[in-house]
């Protein structure tokens, strides 16, 4: 049932349906992708950056959320010129999980959950390095609900991709992909 709303509201939204993974296709396409599933919300306390074992990872469907999501991409054909991802260990995995190409970390896709960061400034730097590649390069980005909610003013599942394009003033949201963890 709750797939079937979804498809309804995008489709009032005139965006692609859940699972249209055609959208992800085209030349230009910014794909914003919340990590995978990692149960829980923020980080403990003693968080460190460069630690896994401080920081909220993904679980074993997390994992597979990953891989599945990455299968599902490459058997539709969809490619990334580039793939973006915080430094976050649950994104990182996230991109890697995937296997769809090289990852390379942006600061300015980490957290800003719970004053962590400064939003404004990372928000600011993430459109400024979309706009900065060519226009038909795809782009996927592997994130935090913050920066994609911040980027497009849309919340976002685990797991769950928005479809974007750039367009002068940033991005314009175009659908949504997710395999369900």
């Amino acid at each position: 049932m709750r797939f079937l709303w979804t498809v309804f509201l995008l489709a009032l939204a005139g965006g692609a349906s859940a699972d249209d993974v055609s959208a992800l296709k085209p030349p230009g396409v910014v794909a914003l992708m919340r990590h995978a599933l990692a149960p829980g919300t923020g980080d403990p306390s003693d968080f460190v950056l460069g630690d896994c074992a401080t920081q909220r990872n993904l679980d074993a469907r997390g994992r597979d959320q990953a891989r599945r999501t990455g299968r599902a991409l490459h058997a539709a054909g969809v490619a990334f010129d580039q793939i973006w991802t915080s430094q976050w260990c649950r994104t990182r995995d996230t991109a890697h999980l995937l296997n769809l190409g090289e990852v390379t970390e942006q600061p300015a896709l980490n957290s800003f959950y719970a004053g962590q960061g400064d939003a404004a400034a990372q928000t600011a730097k993430t459109i400024e390095r979309i706009q900065e590649l060519p226009g038909d390069a795809r782009l996927l980005i592997v994130t935090h609900q913050v920066n994609i909610t911040a980027l497009t003013g849309l919340g976002v599942s685990s797991g769950e991709i928005i479809i974007a394009r750039r367009t002068p003033e940033g991005l314009a949201v175009s659908g949504r992909f997710m395999v369900a963890p």
